[in-house]
């Protein structure tokens, strides 16, 4: 989560723990570049106006370091040519304040889920069924269809 608005940031980390993921914070462009670049980040909640380095830059660098970590932008600039910019850049989605912290989790939930992520959190990891090395996909083990067999 990467926002120089001390209570944006911690709505949002409140909401995306609640619903079980690990928030790391940064406040400025070049503490969550350098965040990033630490320990690779499974998705960045990225403000675009932000202190030392605006978010566009900072999401370049991170998708440019990084690789394809998913961005999902939030931020007051609600202009088109602002989104547009957005998503060109990088970002997988694009929220503007002010805005549904729950609608929020599910864009992030979203995202994750077509990023194809392999993040033990969230809504998404409670299908699977943990006993020390042994992990079930509780979706892909449902029972087959009790519809009736053909003769």
């Amino acid at each position: 989560m990467v926002d120089d608005d001390s209570t944006v940031s911690e709505v949002v980390a409140t909401y995306l723990d609640r619903a079980g993921f690990t928030v790391d914070r940064a406040a400025d462009g070049p503490s969550a570049v350098a965040r990033a670049a630490a320990v690779r980040p499974d998705l960045v909640v990225l403000d675009l106006m932000l202190p030392g380095m605006d978010g566009l830059e900072v999401c370049r660098r991170i998708r440019h370091g990084q690789g394809p970590v998913p961005v999902v932008m939030l931020t007051a600039r609600a202009d088109e040519e602002d989104r547009i910019l957005g998503l060109e850049v990088g970002a997988d989605d694009y929220v503007t304040k002010p805005f549904s912290p729950r609608e929020l989790v599910l864009r992030v939930t979203s995202v994750l889920r077509r990023a194809g992520s392999t993040a033990e959190q969230g809504p998404a990891a409670r299908a699977w069924l943990r006993a020390g090395p042994l992990a079930l996909d509780r979706a892909a083990a449902a029972p087959p269809s009790t519809a009736p067999s053909s003769p």
